[in-house]
């Protein structure tokens, strides 16, 4: 602040030395301070390719990787390939996004974690089982959460709790049983939940007391009388109330 005022700190490109000087600055189609891709600012240039779409072919292979990452979001689909194995992320990023879905299998290995969730989230279908094994628990549970149901099977065991049990929600009920032993007590519980009531049976003795709650609130009668003596109370007493309720 000088004399009172605020200083301006609005990035400025030296206009002497920019190619449009004596056209697009003369005909008051670029601004400094406003609307500039020379300017180290990704605002104004986003605002000159917004203005000049047919400019961005230009800056492909700029050394400012924000110049870059700006263009690729104007660029035609049919100009986007070579970009693919662009050194920064913050450019292919924006591919992920744009390119055709049969390019996506190009960047399902690439060595950022954001790249790789865009492609989980936007790969067809039948092709998710490529990505099931990504280092990166995060991209997994993309994959989980849109791989078909019949074909979840492949995440059951994954080393990741939050994968298990976006898979636990998923999974069809009659599969289930095949998380009846996880380790997460939270997983059984979403089990416990959600198998089909004559499943239950594999769960009435869990070791954690919530996975048995969750199984007396749903258990038929007949498991609900071996639940009466459970060693935790609230769930003897759910047992009991529901005993009661299907009786009546």
């Amino acid at each position: 602040m000088q004399d009172g005022k605020i200083k301006d700190l609005t990035p400025l490109a030296e206009c002497s030395l920019c190619s449009y000087r004596e056209t697009l600055l003369v005909a008051g189609s670029c601004k400094p301070g406003d609307c500039c891709v020379a300017a180290a600012s990704g605002r104004q240039i986003d605002r000159f390719f917004r203005a000049h779409p047919g400019f961005a072919s230009d800056y492909t292979r700029d050394d400012f990787w924000e110049r870059r990452a700006i263009a690729a979001r104007y660029l035609p689909t049919s100009q986007l390939q070579p970009l693919l194995t662009d050194p920064d992320e913050a450019v292919r990023r924006v591919l992920a996004y744009r390119v055709p879905l049969e390019w996506l299998p190009d960047l399902r290995n690439d060595p950022d974690r954001e790249v790789r969730i865009t492609v989980a989230d936007r790969l067809p279908e039948h092709q998710l089982e490529l990505m099931v094994d990504d280092p990166d628990y995060l991209v997994r549970v993309y994959v989980a959460k849109r791989l078909p149901k019949g074909r979840l099977f492949r995440l059951l065991a994954d080393p990741d709790n939050q994968v298990r049990r976006t898979v636990a929600e998923r999974i069809p009920s009659v599969s289930l049983g095949l998380m009846a032993n996880d380790a997460e007590a939270g997983i059984r519980r979403i089990a416990a939940q959600r198998m089909d009531s004559d499943d239950l049976a594999l769960l009435s003795k869990d070791s954690d007391w919530t996975v048995r709650y969750e199984v007396a609130l749903r258990a038929p009668s007949a498991f609900l009388q071996l639940m009466l003596d459970d060693a935790d109370e609230e769930v003897r007493l759910t047992a009991r109330q529901r005993l009661q309720a299907l009786s009546s």
